[in-house]
């Protein structure tokens, strides 16, 4: 049984029930047999598919973004604005992948050879309960295009999601099996790793996990492209517009409440805007306002799962006994429900908890550089590389330091995001392979080599 507590109140929204192993044999055999047709499909026709879920997904987005407020508290504004997202996604690679995926010819010894790419089978989409509907069109759209059949585990506490997403694919009259959710509790994902008829696998969540993930399709001589923890840094130099800089770091920091792998986690100002910098991101945080994410005016809603507080008040505890000055928030709230107030960490250096773990939560940590030199040591003193961010007046020095810096993506004067038409990933604990983008559609195909004699 998959239970969805409500977040903003702590209690039970409802429950469904877990795949017997019955119906989850139904589904891989579906999902085999989608694919042996869907493969065979022109790029036209997959595309019609896409768009269709797009256009479903916008018409009926006022009953299915609740879903997300309801089960995991992202704030209505932000549910719509995720909806929506999900649905440039489907239609980006409808758009494109006949492109992204072009024959590539290449000259040798023989009257012709070129690459092709062709699609592998059913793809597992392994995901967090974050951004529900976002990560599973990141996954699924380019996986469908490319002409394989998908099947999501979606996370055991956003069950009402899962269900609304697999029936946007029903609803439009997709094939059978083509796409499917599974309804799994997370220790029976193993099994279907190692099912035969799953040839890839895309995970999206904590490194611990997915190192689990890895290393059981890695014995199994299966594809993972792994989307991972971040304790991305932003680094603010003194030359920076730092009103910009705390308008955008404010958003980055506190978006889903701060639950995102990409949000700017470690603010690394250079010394003399330390000062100025902290007061005018204090101000902005401390106009936000928290409560029920239902409500439109609501900025910060709870955190997902109360397990998921109490670590990250840990977190903050800690980092505030080993010398870091606590700003704004920093208290456990009382009454229903798991929120956590927006809290301000200063003074925060290497080492220190909030420093060397992912914070997963409404918590922004500035530390103080000596100069940009100094900020980049800092920046890459991490087992973490997902993304970052850098702030200065300077764009072609951003641009300089953006190959300094050991992430995956990296943002010169604006906002880290994930956007359809870029590749997005990690290096180090953050993942490998790359979503998104034409790096994306390429990470779930055969590039297969043909070679023609005279």
């Amino acid at each position: 049984m998959l239970t969805a507590i409500n977040p903003a109140t702590g209690e039970t929204a409802y429950r469904i029930d877990t795949e017997t192993p019955q119906s989850l044999e139904a589904k891989l055999a579906a999902a085999r047999n989608a694919f042996k047709d869907w493969r065979k499909q022109p790029y036209s026709e997959r595309a019609k598919l896409l768009n269709a879920a797009a256009a479903y997904m916008r018409e009926n987005v006022a009953t299915l973004a609740p879903l997300m407020t309801e089960e995991m508290g992202k704030p209505h504004k932000e549910a719509l604005g995720e909806v929506e997202k999900a649905a440039w996604c489907a239609e980006h690679y409808a758009s494109n992948a006949e492109t992204y995926l072009t024959r590539q010819v290449i000259a040798s010894d023989a009257a012709l050879s070129y690459v092709q790419h062709l699609p592998l089978g059913t793809v597992l989409g392994i995901l967090p309960w974050n951004a529900p509907f976002w990560l599973a069109f990141r996954f699924a759209a380019p996986a469908l295009m490319a002409g394989n059949s998908c099947l999501m585990k979606h996370d055991p506490h956003v069950p009402g999601c899962s269900a609304a997403i697999a029936n946007v694919f029903r609803a439009i009259g997709a094939p059978e099996g083509l796409f499917n959710s599974l309804f799994l509790e997370t220790p029976a994902v193993e099994a279907v790793i190692r099912d035969k008829r799953i040839h890839a696998v895309s995970f999206t969540g904590s490194s611990r996990g997915g190192a689990l993930v890895a290393a059981t399709a890695a014995s199994e001589i299966k594809p993972a492209v792994l989307e991972l923890g971040g304790s991305d840094p932003s680094i603010i130099l003194a030359d920076a517009d730092l009103d910009k800089a705390a308008d955008v770091l404010k958003i980055s920091r506190i978006i889903n409440a701060g639950q995102s792998c990409i949000a700017a986690k470690r603010l690394i100002v250079e010394a003399p805007v330390y000062d100025a910098f902290t007061e005018k991101l204090k101000e902005r945080l401390a106009a936000l306002r928290m409560g029920d994410p239902a409500l439109e005016e609501t900025d910060v809603g709870p955190i997902a799962r109360d397990d998921l507080r109490q670590e990250l008040h840990r977190q903050v505890s800690e980092t505030i006994a080993q010398g870091a000055r606590c700003l704004l928030g920093g208290e456990m709230p009382e009454g229903p429900g798991y929120f956590y107030p927006v809290t301000l960490l200063a003074d925060v250096k290497p080492g220190m908890c909030a420093f060397a773990e992912e914070t997963f939560g409404p918590v922004a940590v500035i530390i103080r550089a000596d100069d940009a030199a100094h900020a980049l040591t800092i920046a890459n003193d991490t087992e973490y590389g997902l993304a970052a961010s850098v702030w200065t007046g300077d764009a072609k020095l951003g641009e300089a330091m953006a190959s300094e810096i050991e992430a995956g993506q990296v943002s010169v004067n604006g906002i880290v995001k994930t956007d359809p038409r870029l590749p997005s990933g990690g290096i180090k604990k953050s993942g490998y392979g790359r979503e998104l983008g034409p790096h994306g559609i390429l990470a779930f195909v055969n590039a297969q080599q043909v070679w023609i004699g005279q």
